[in-house]
C-alpha cells in the first residue's frame, strides 16, 4: 500500500524558528479510525527506511491506519531535546521546556487543523537516543495527550551531576522524575536497547550503561504498578548499535505493538 507524504512547515513562536514536519499517511486512511504517531528526529526518515517499513506492514495487513508526523530536529537539538525544566549537568536541554510547549500548544493543534480530525483513536510519541528521552518526558507529563511511548536507545543516562563530581545513580534525571512522581499516568511503554549501543559501564558490572539505565527505568515503572508485558515491552537487540540501521530494524516491532491489528 502506498504512503502519501506531505511537508508541513510550522512557524513556531515558542522555539522562534520554522519547524519542518513530514506527514506520512496510508492510502487507506478514512476507512478505519486514524491513529497518530509523533516521531522525533524525523529528518532520519530515509535512513530509518520508515516508508518502506510502513508500506510492508500495510501490505501484510499488520497495521491500523496511522498518521505519522516526523518532526525534523533543528540545529539546536541538544538544547531543545531533554527533560523539560531540568537541564543536565552541562546545561544541555535548556530549551526542552520550550520544545514541550511546541509539541503540546503548537504542533498538535496544527495537526488537528490540517487533517480536520478532532480525535485520533490513539496517540503515541517515539524517538531515538535523546529524542527517545524527550518523548518519554513529554508523554509522562501529558498523559491527557498521549497513550503510548516508544524509546529507542533512549538517553536515560541524562544526569544532573558529572561522573567525576560525586555522581550516584540517583542523579539520573528521568529515573528521579519517575520515582518522585505521585502519578501513574495511563500510558504504555515500548523500550529498546542494543547490546552494542555503547561500551561505557559506569558501575563495572559487565553490562553497558544503555541497558542498565533502561532496565532501571523499567524497575521504576514497575514500582509504580505497571506490569510486563501488559504495560511495558522491552526489546534488546543482540548486536544492535546506536544507529538508524538498528532502530530501523526494530521499528516494525514497535509499530505492530502500538498500532497492530
Amino acid at each position: 500500500m502506498a504512503i502519501t507524504t506531505q511537508e508541513l512547515l510550522i512557524k513556531s513562536t515558542v522555539l522562534e524558528r520554522e519547524v519542518t514536519c513530514t506527514l506520512l499517511l496510508p492510502d487507506n486512511a478514512g476507512i478505519e479510525p486514524l491513529h497518530l504517531l509523533l516521531l522525533n528526529d524525523g529528518q532520519e526518515l530515509e535512513n530509518l527506511k520508515l516508508i518502506d517499513t510502513l508500506e510492508n506492514l500495510y501490505d501484510r495487513n499488520c497495521l491500523r491506519p496511522v498518521l505519522t508526523v516526523a518532526i525534523h530536529a533543528g540545529e539546536d537539538r541538544i538544547q531543545e531535546y531533554g527533560i523539560a525544566g531540568k537541564p543536565d549537568y552541562k546545561n544541555r536541554g535548556s530549551k526542552a521546556d520550550l520544545y514541550t510547549q511546541f509539541i503540546t500548544a503548537e504542533l498538535l493543534p496544527e495537526i488537528h487543523k490540517v487533517t480536520d480530525i478532532d480525535h485520533f483513536e490513539s496517540t503515541a510519541f517515539a524517538g531515538f537516543s535523546l529524542g527517545g528521552l524527550t518523548a518519554m518526558d513529554i508523554a509522562w507529563n501529558h498523559p491527557e495527550l498521549f497513550d503510548k511511548v516508544g524509546a529507542f536507545s533512549a538517553s536515560f543516562w541524562w544526569r544532573s551531576k558529572d561522573l567525576t563530581k560525586g555522581y550516584t545513580e540517583a542523579d539520573r534525571i528521568m529515573h528521579s522524575q519517575l520515582k518522585n512522581s505521585d502519578a501513574k499516568p495511563a500510558l504504555k511503554f515500548w523500550l529498546q536497547t542494543g547490546t552494542k549501543d555503547e561500551t561505557a559501564d559506569r558501575n563495572k558490572n559487565g553490562i553497558i550503561d544503555s541497558i542498565d539505565d533502561t532496565i532501571d527505568i523499567i524497575k521504576e515503572l514497575e514500582k509504580k504498578g505497571y506490569t510486563r508485558p501488559a504495560d511495558i515491552q522491552y526489546l534488546e537487540v543482540v548486536g544492535g548499535s546506536h544507529d538508524t540501521e538498528t532502530w530501523g530494524k526494530a521499528i516494525p516491532k514497535f509499530l505492530q505493538w502500538a498500532f497492530g491489528k
